[in-house]
């Protein structure tokens, strides 16, 4: 083993006669090199982009979502709240109820999801921690009800925290009849003052507004109804314990979902996206290690003579096989430490610097987010090494045939 890893270090490193194997296995190195550094980029960058969005969703989001299987709405039970609390890990829940309605500020117009929340909804979130404008209070000291509506939303009604114009909001009357002609007494209508003004990102900003949960009851002519309790949680102990537990006390009827169930299409999309990219650059890289055979091919044959030399000092195939094995393998090592050297840096330089930047201006942060994790590193290095290793091992087995054969 070490005899024939000394050799084929020598020939790798040797001034070889003809000089197209020195460019044909310099262009084998480039090739690997490249193929690494962009598989480490773009981990990389899928990475930041995936805790970007945990990052945002997290904000917005609860810990966890209880709905009803079926409908819209229902009524929770007071025992069931106070178990709810009572589980271990259940920090605070607060009761929701949202519907879709016309906002009408001014003499602009704009439909919105409005989602009634309770007073302490801001513990439950950190919707507090990301107002442009203003402060998360629905409820003053005095208990006059406010509103804290999203960038999106307050750009396209031209909304501005002067307490002086009201926004008005409109539902359809829950119990009205269909044939009233009536335009005014088919509506409930509702007005109050903003009082903050949030951003998190265009999706979230253009869509939702947060009033009291008591103010949503009477548009929707509700009395106690919610359409989801939502749930922070202890951050150490474990969600699937505390979702378990939640799922038992409110029985089949109902869906408790964690942060990753909310949106699970979107984050299988992205990890099918992560993995098809993978599997692409993987596959161009396997492209790239062609050169290796064609370098291995042409140093075979160079060095015919001394293969001739070695076997009659007494080398077996086996041995010979292995020199040219490890020399292949050599230039995928090569090419794996150079790529991984320039794609850490490349990732460093973007974390440190935001060297390229992210088109829109509606968007949370301004260039690409990078994270390398260590587990990406190992993948490719992994994978490079078993591409490089067929690359080698292929034309020698079909080489050695004709050049290794026993005398």
């Amino acid at each position: 083993m070490k005899l024939s890893l000394y050799i084929a270090r020598r020939y790798l490193f040797a001034k070889k006669s003809r000089n197209a194997i020195n460019i044909i296995s310099s262009i084998s190195v480039a090739g690997v090199s490249i193929g690494t550094m962009a598989l480490i980029i773009v981990l990389s960058v899928f990475n930041g982009l995936e805790e970007m969005v945990k990052s945002i969703f997290g904000t917005f989001d609860p810990d966890i979502q209880v709905t009803v299987t079926q409908g819209k709405v229902f009524i929770p039970g007071q025992g069931q709240l106070e178990e709810l609390q009572a589980i271990p890990g259940v920090l605070d829940y607060s009761l929701v109820l949202e519907e879709n309605a016309l906002l009408k500020y001014g003499a602009k117009q704009y439909i919105a999801t409005v989602k009634g929340v309770e007073d302490s909804y801001s513990r439950i979130t950190g919707l507090d921690s990301v107002m442009w404008d203003g402060e998360f209070i629905l409820r003053g000291e005095t208990g006059r009800e406010f509103a804290v509506v999203g960038q999106g939303v307050a750009n396209n009604l031209g909304i501005g925290l002067n307490f002086l114009t009201p926004l008005n909001i409109y539902v359809p009357r829950r119990t009205g009849s269909a044939a009233s002609l009536n335009a005014t007494n088919a509506f409930i209508r509702k007005y109050i003052f903003p009082s903050g003004i949030f951003n998190i990102e265009q999706e979230f900003d253009s869509r939702y507004i947060f009033i009291p949960i008591s103010m949503m009851r009477e548009l929707l002519e509700y009395s106690e109804e919610v359409s989801a309790i939502e749930l922070k949680l202890d951050p150490a102990v474990e969600v699937s314990i505390i979702q378990q537990d939640v799922a038992e006390l409110f029985g089949d009827q109902f869906t408790v979902k964690n942060k990753f169930q909310q949106h699970e299409l979107f984050y299988r999309v992205m990890k099918s996206e992560r993995l098809a990219i993978f599997f692409i650059l993987s596959f161009i890289l396997l492209i790239a290690s062609f050169n290796i055979i064609g370098s291995l091919t042409m140093l075979i044959i160079e060095k015919e003579k001394d293969i001739g030399i070695l076997k009659s000092l007494g080398a077996d195939r086996r041995l010979i096989r292995r020199i040219f094995v490890f020399e292949g393998w050599m230039i995928s090592i090569l090419g794996a430490l150079t790529g991984l050297i320039a794609g850490v840096i490349i990732c460093w330089l973007q974390q440190e610097f935001g060297l390229v930047k992210l088109q829109g201006e509606t968007l949370v942060i301004d260039s690409y987010p990078v994270v390398m994790k260590a587990a990406d590193i190992i993948l490719v290095l992994g994978t490079v090494l078993v591409i490089g290793y067929w690359a080698a091992w292929y034309p020698v087995r079909y080489l050695s045939r004709k050049y290794l054969k026993d005398n």
